[in-house]
């Protein structure tokens, strides 16, 4: 269900095909590594290189009957072999290895290949938060805590805080990916009781992967853990940002909005429908990467040496994971790109409560300018309070009050009540964030 969603060569990554071909390379690798060694002849491993091959429908016949999927392949690949006349060869396919050799370190190589296709869609997303960031640095919005009015913001810095999240994401999947591009031929139980470090790390170099430094029959279960909490983390931080959008997108505030396209319809009962239904599956899917997280946790313990408790999970939330980021990352892109900002709404929101939100900076004038600040929280509170309940003008109530202007000027009160003043580090918080 979910790879119909997704961008097609992320669904090909983890299809039967390009598993047993990732399996052939690393066959194909661990032969031309052992005759360099000297441990396989030179005209067996090219012989291998060129003659081998695989035919997905025959492993699948293999296997219903022998009940084991590597010897399926390796039975299957000898038949190729056989078939193009190089049956004398097959004896060195596989040589020295035991079937986790080949998973483990194939699976590197398609979640390498994943994490290709994740890094890029993190690129786009973070390119257009900071192209929108910047299209609004200046357009001002009132900030929200607990859902309610607190002070003045830009929708901009916003955006910025989404980039800042996300390029510690986009930094924390590299380091992630980077640890798990590991393979390993150790063996059945870690030893290198048939093959060497040595071989293992020629194997693993004409991969483009490190050898873990040691494993038992399987690397450890760390690697993939992280990896997918790497995941989990970008899928997070791609539903705050849907999130926000669903919540601008209301009726009763109608700041922001998701793409609409001509034609399309929000109900089937309701034609006035607008309804952020991307957002929705962003913020939904993200919590099937998070629920994986959980699994790829309980991959960890596994008895002894090795058994295949985390085969059959990995074989869902690694494909899941990663297709789910790819979609979620493609989709907030699309989101971002042509999210609809309505400035004149966020001015409207912003002056509805008729200067409330100006409460604290006039609290902090007045302690300046020499009121207690007991005396001041409870002054500005009151008219506050009153003002809040009777839709009426705090910045006109405050300039009738004589404890407030005994202590303010007129014009000390005007920038008290300016939105500028307060966003004047806009600026350098910006500088921040997207100087590098």
């Amino acid at each position: 269900m979910i790879q119909r969603y997704t961008r097609p060569e992320m669904g090909l990554i983890w299809s039967e095909h390009n598993k047993y071909q990732c399996w052939l390379a690393v066959e194909l690798a661990a032969s031309e590594a052992l005759a360099h060694l000297g441990l396989v002849p030179a005209e067996a491993a090219a012989a291998l290189r060129t003659h081998a091959g695989f035919n997905v429908e025959r492993i699948g016949e293999i296997e219903r009957e022998v009940k084991h999927d590597v010897i399926a392949f390796t039975t299957a690949v000898a038949e190729t072999l056989k078939e193009n006349g190089q049956a004398e060869h097959s004896r060195w396919l596989h040589y020295g290895l035991t079937s986790n050799d080949v998973v483990d370190t194939a699976q590197a190589l398609q979640i390498k290949q994943a994490s290709a296709i994740i890094a890029k869609g993190l690129d786009a997303v973070l390119a257009a938060l900071k192209k929108r960031a910047l299209q609004h640095k200046d357009t001002v919005q009132i900030g929200r805590t607990h859902g309610v009015h607190a002070e003045p913001i830009t929708f901009g810095l916003k955006l910025a805080n989404f980039y800042d999240e996300l390029r510690r994401n986009a930094e924390r999947f590299a380091r992630a990916a980077e640890e798990i591009r590991v393979g390993k031929t150790s063996g059945a139980v870690g030893a290198f009781a048939h093959l060497s470090p040595e071989s293992e790390e020629l194997i693993c170099g004409g991969l483009g992967l490190k050898a873990a430094a040691v494993s038992s029959q399987v690397l450890s279960r760390d690697l993939h853990a992280n990896y997918v909490a790497a995941l989990a983390l970008i899928c997070a931080t791609l539903e705050k940002i849907a999130l926000e959008v669903r919540h601008l997108q209301r009726t009763e505030v109608r700041e922001a909005e998701e793409p609409f396209a001509p034609g399309q319809k929000g109900s089937s009962a309701m034609p006035h429908k607008k309804n952020p239904i991307v957002c929705e599956q962003i913020c939904g899917l993200a919590r099937i990467v998070r629920s994986n997280l959980q699994a790829a946790f309980e991959n960890i313990a596994l008895w002894h040496e090795r058994d295949i408790s985390h085969s059959s999970v990995e074989r869902v939330i690694l494909p899941d994971s990663t297709i789910l980021t790819d979609y979620l990352l493609a989709k907030t892109a699309w989101l971002v790109e042509g999210m609809r900002v309505n400035e004149d709404r966020m001015l409207a929101n912003f002056n509805a409560t008729l200067g409330i939100v100006f409460s604290g900076q006039l609290l902090l004038d007045l302690a300046e300018a020499g009121m207690l600040r007991e005396t001041a929280y409870r002054l500005v509170q009151a008219h506050a309070m009153q003002c809040w309940e009777t839709g009426t003008s705090f910045k006109a109530a405050v300039s009738a009050d004589p404890d407030v202007m005994k202590h303010l000027t007129a014009e000390k009160l005007e920038e008290t009540f300016s939105a500028a003043r307060q966003l004047k580090n806009i600026d350098k918080l910006f500088e921040r964030v997207f100087a590098a």
